[in-house]
């Protein structure tokens, strides 16, 4: 695994020699907070997706095999304020200077601040992201990829998915509701 990162790290590296924006891009991101002290990083794999009954629609079948990966990154404040408003600000200035990703919705609730962007057009969307601060939680970005995804069907889907944690250790999201 921490061979695949070192590759990851590198391969960014010379993107980022070669790039012409001076600007950061998500996946830089998500790529230097995966090696940070007190960052969470979890990827997902789709395997733990799994129908709460085979009496589904098709298209939300479809739907459930188009998605590739989901990952997340969540830094909780455990105390360390100041880094939370630092990663909050890199994080709304990735979004806000990238033209390639469309806000879907943003809403807030219990205290935490949430924005759903996607990338794509909105009947095929490649990636969706899921942003989210709170000053009790922290913040962190959730990124869903798939391939020609429907955000209709998305929606569907996920009321029809549920969670096969039996292999998923979830334990180290503990910090973020402690």
């Amino acid at each position: 695994m921490k061979k695949i990162t070192n590759i990851f790290s590198l391969l960014t590296f010379f993107l980022m020699i070669y790039s012409c924006e001076n600007e950061k891009t998500l996946q830089e991101y998500l790529v230097e907070s995966q090696e940070k002290t007190g960052f969470i990083a979890v990827d997902i794999p789709t395997s733990f997706l799994q129908l709460k009954s085979e009496e589904v629609s098709d298209d939300v079948k479809t739907t459930l095999k188009s998605i590739r990966k989901i990952s997340v990154i969540a830094r909780p404040i455990k105390g360390k304020e100041e880094m939370y408003d630092e990663e909050k600000a890199k994080l709304k200035s990735i979004f806000k200077n990238n033209k390639e990703y469309k806000t879907l919705m943003s809403m807030k609730a219990k205290g935490v601040h949430t924005t759903i962007f996607y990338k794509g057009n909105t009947a095929s969307i490649d990636e969706v992201i899921v942003f989210g601060y709170g000053k009790k939680a922290g913040v962190g970005v959730a990124r869903l990829l798939g391939n020609k995804m429907n955000p209709a069907k998305i929606i569907e889907m996920m009321n029809a998915v549920k969670f096969d944690a039996r292999n998923l250790n979830l334990e180290q999201f503990n910090a973020v509701f402690n």
